[in-house]
């Protein structure tokens, strides 16, 4: 009877064992699978994370290269932009700069032709084109534009002696008229008369303003047309020349930024807005063009 009694128990002792054994295999395959469902799920989310960092960084690199805001302009237009020594200098140069320095970015300006700064822009050679730009629908067909930092005047520059007395007799006479290459000045004087222009025979186009004044002077031309700023330098240098009193046309100024690059334009708007509440723009525009000047 011991021996059947002990027969049993030991059974018993073999399957609870068995049993066990069983149950920590189980376990074990329990928590072997939890714990490969916590890593996968840590390497998704580590994943994941990397995405979104990827997303970030992407979306902070709203510049062609790392650490710089590059700046097309054509830097013979004072007093918005011009040479002092080897330096470019005048208000949409120190506007720029301090731009720059409230994004935390080195500015990089590049004098180029006029006419090409949208093109260049627009095919990401520059951050922006900054160059006493007017804003036109043109040109807002390539590029997007900021919001008007300055207001500018076209003028007419003519002899002293001249017969042109008024921008009627321009536009009625048979005269030639000087301008720079793809300004405002040139698409104004373009057109045809019924849209205010003298039509392109008698349109004379310049690489550059001054050499509009120069073949003025020389009696080349018979006007130039022209930002009133400059116009004002150019006459100072040259004698026996003026700026007509009736001014052509009054315009807006922006800066030209390429369309898809949005987040620039978001950026470069929100500190021209408080680069002029703050008092900066307005103090750099009083310094080249004072108001009592």
């Amino acid at each position: 009877m011991k021996k059947v009694i002990s027969r049993i128990i030991s059974a018993g002792l073999i399957f609870c064992m068995v049993g066990a054994m069983a149950g920590c295999s189980k376990s074990e395959e329990t928590t072997k699978a939890t714990t490969k469902a916590t890593t996968t799920a840590g390497e998704s989310q580590t994943d994941s994370q990397a995405d979104s960092q990827a997303e970030t960084t992407a979306a902070e690199k709203f510049t062609l290269q790392d650490g710089k805001l590059i700046m097309a302009t054509n830097a013979y237009f004072q007093p918005y932009e011009y040479y002092e020594g080897d330096k470019i200098v005048g208000i949409d140069a120190e506007i720029a700069e301090a731009i720059a320095k409230k994004l935390g970015l080195e500015l990089q300006i590049m004098d180029v032709e006029f006419d090409s700064i949208v093109a260049g822009v627009q095919s990401k050679k520059y951050d922006f084109g900054m160059a006493g730009m007017t804003v036109t629908e043109d040109r807002k067909e390539s590029v997007n534009f900021s919001s008007t930092y300055a207001t500018g005047i076209q003028a007419v520059i003519v002899k002293e002696d001249s017969p042109i007395k008024d921008v009627d007799a321009l536009l009625a006479g048979d005269y030639k008229v000087g301008v720079q290459t793809g300004t405002t000045g040139d698409i104004y004087m373009s057109s045809s008369p019924d849209d205010g222009g003298v039509g392109e025979d008698r349109v004379v186009r310049y690489s550059k303003g001054g050499d509009a004044v120069l073949a003025l002077a020389a009696g080349k031309i018979d006007a130039v047309v022209i930002d009133n700023e400059p116009a004002k330098s150019f006459v100072e240098a040259n004698e026996g020349l003026k700026v007509m009193e009736t001014p052509y046309a009054v315009e807006d100024y922006a800066m030209a930024i390429n369309k898809e690059n949005t987040v620039l334009l978001e950026k470069i708007n929100a500190a021209l807005k408080e680069l002029t509440d703050d008092g900066t723009i307005p103090a750099i525009i009083e310094k080249y063009i004072p108001s009592k000047g």
